[in-house]
């Protein structure tokens, strides 16, 4: 629901991706966001009318994004295709931060614009590991991003593990993304992806910058 910027790159997006997808806005020029290359189908109207969302397929769907410009419009279509349509899988755009976090405790996903914006400003701006990539909704665990650090150059990515007590999630070396395994040695240039509970961070970021303990 949706064809502005957002929702029109989300469905060109997801049609790239050998996806079918149906697009609802209440503007029929909206549509002219798609291209002509859009194969989809289009709907004009309310995208939290039940017959708008009928004749747009959500009864055999099985996603839906609310991106319209109106975080009322969104959460009422998010909630209505969950609780009426049995969609599992919803998210809803919501511009207010505030409202984003209660929407999230009750159980529909929400990307609140103004937060993710300024989170993203903030990781460009700040130093490594005071800001993560990704926090989940209980602020328990955070996704951190880092360059190899020089002391772990040729160490095991198990020790890493163990010492910095954070699971690294996969490994961006040479354009490429690696699962490490128990023999995986960190290479330079390697970026690594690193998950850490919240109150284990300072450890392991201390940990990162001394580099291996001595065994």
């Amino acid at each position: 629901m949706g064809c502005g910027r957002v929702g029109s790159t989300l469905a060109k997006s997801l049609e790239k991706r050998h996806h079918t997808v149906s697009v609802i806005d209440t503007e029929e020029s909206a549509f002219r966001r798609l291209g002509d290359g859009f194969n989809g189908d289009t709907v004009t109207g309310i995208g939290f009318d039940r017959g708008v969302l009928i004749r747009a397929g959500i009864e055999r769907a099985d996603a839906f994004a609310a991106v319209s410009s109106g975080d009322n419009s969104n959460i009422i279509a998010a909630r209505l295709a969950r609780e009426t349509f049995g969609i599992q899988q919803v998210v809803a755009r919501i511009y207010d931060p505030g409202r984003a976090e209660v929407y999230q405790r009750l159980g529909i996903p929400t990307v609140a614009t103004v937060k993710w914006t300024s989170d993203q400003i903030l990781r460009r701006l700040l130093p490594a590991g005071a800001e993560p990539d990704f926090r989940d909704p209980s602020g328990t665990i955070r996704l951190d991003q880092l360059a190899a650090p020089k002391a772990w150059i040729g160490h095991r990515t198990v020790h890493f593990q163990e010492q910095t007590r954070g699971r690294i999630a996969w490994i961006d070396r040479l354009g490429e993304g690696i699962l490490p395994h128990r023999e995986s040695v960190i290479q330079e240039g390697d970026t690594l992806h690193v998950v850490i509970r919240e109150e284990l961070a300072e450890h392991a970021y201390a940990a990162f910058v001394a580099g291996p303990e001595e065994h």
